[in-house]
């Protein structure tokens, strides 16, 4: 009993969404600072045949965005409203490769978003005969920021200890600039661009309360 006991103590229980009732695509501008959005079909996308993503991620977004220099980026942003041992979001080293891309760079990575705020992620190059992408993207799971697999499983870890389900959402950002330099500049670029033009009540879904109040400073 006592056992029994100890383990419904622990049950996650707690809803923690930082999204609410608010729809994603509402919350991400089409056109902001140089940045317009361009329809395109040419985004490496999470959807499976046996839909696990419609499993995943209850809501995502996917749009190209240009400069007038013609300089273009690709955002994906998919979030699940529960992160659970059965439904965690898939890291771009899981999704490039189920669509023939091999990851030849992986690295920790730091965007800095303004204000001093910055958001741990990751920058990856994947390269198919098609094309090469250079991605940088970050996760929030509930209020953790996780830079690898290993943390965010740890985050989800404590959260359910502390009994709470929390939300999570991947940001995702590619182009396929030739350098790598410049490629993940642009990305950089594009990310506190994107930031900044968001009101401050929705930045949290993105990057979570804490780098959100401090671009408030």
């Amino acid at each position: 009993m006592a056992a029994a006991g100890a383990a419904w103590a622990k049950t996650p229980r707690n809803q923690m969404s930082l999204l609410g009732k608010n729809k994603l695509d509402a919350l991400l501008p089409e056109q902001f600072g140089d940045w317009h959005h361009v329809p395109s079909d040419a985004i490496v996308t999470p959807e499976s045949d046996d839909s696990l993503a419609a499993k995943l991620y209850s809501q995502s977004v996917g749009r190209l965005y240009q400069l007038p220099s013609g300089q273009g980026v690709m955002m994906l942003i998919a979030y699940g409203d529960t992160q659970s041992d059965q439904l965690q979001l898939h890291r771009p080293e899981v999704c490039y490769p189920a669509f023939g891309f091999n990851i030849v760079r992986s690295e920790a990575a730091a965007f800095r978003l303004g204000h001093g705020a910055v958001v741990p992620g990751r920058n990856l190059t994947a390269s198919s005969p098609e094309r090469t992408e250079r991605i940088s993207y970050w996760t929030r799971i509930g209020e953790s920021l996780p830079q690898s697999g290993s943390e965010q499983r740890l985050a989800k870890l404590q959260m359910a200890w502390d009994g709470t389900v929390p939300d999570g959402v991947l940001v995702r950002i590619s182009n396929i600039e030739a350098s790598d330099t410049s490629a993940f500049a642009l990305n950089e670029r594009f990310a506190a661009d994107l930031i900044a033009s968001m009101s401050p009540a929705s930045r949290p879904v993105l990057i979570g309360t804490k780098l959100s109040k401090a671009m408030l400073v």
